[in-house]
């Protein structure tokens, strides 16, 4: 049941721009986001996350680099957990094309056809739950391809996708 609920999100992104991060992020309007000056990752939820080891580390690592520039530290007592979950799909691209030319011995022609291609698209999540009452308070989502050649350009997405996504934290002052 709870993936019924993703399927208009995930609708959204598969008919966006398709080489760009999209990041989307949902929040409980009744929370007071500047009480938040501590964090800790929850490593049950992390250990859950379908990537390699290597990625986590990653991930956590530009989690805490861009939080820290927001003013918050680590701590063993903290204010507010971050955990992460992970999704990957093939994304199928389906293009129309038409042509018109003229050969010299052979006259005009006029051609088409449809052509597809597919890319592994992955989603990642980082989850803000609040320590004290156990509930998640902010969820940021990203997607984008996931086609890298190298480590460090893997390095490079993931620091755009981690940075894009915590752009958009803390969603605004104190609401009421």
């Amino acid at each position: 049941m709870k993936t019924l609920k993703f399927i208009p999100l995930l609708l959204l992104f598969v008919f966006t721009s398709c080489s760009t991060v999209r990041v989307v992020s949902d929040y409980d309007s009744k929370t007071n986001f500047s009480k938040y000056k501590t964090f800790a990752f929850y490593k049950p939820g992390i250990d859950k996350a379908k990537i390699s080891d290597l990625d986590k580390k990653r991930i956590m690592r530009e989690i805490e680099a861009n939080l820290t520039l927001k003013g918050m530290t680590v701590s063993e007592t903290p204010d507010m957990l971050i955990s992460i979950f992970t999704k990957e799909r093939e994304r199928i691209d389906v293009y129309n094309s038409y042509g018109y030319g003229y050969g010299y011995r052979y006259g005009g022609w006029y051609g088409g056809g449809t052509y597809a291609s597919s890319t592994p698209e992955g989603t990642l999540f980082i989850d803000l739950i609040d320590r004290n009452k156990n509930e998640l308070v902010w969820q940021g989502i990203g997607v984008g391809d996931l086609v890298m050649s190298s480590v460090e350009k893997k390095e490079a997405r993931i620091k755009d996708i981690v940075t894009k996504i915590l752009a958009q934290y803390p969603p605004g002052s104190e609401t009421k």
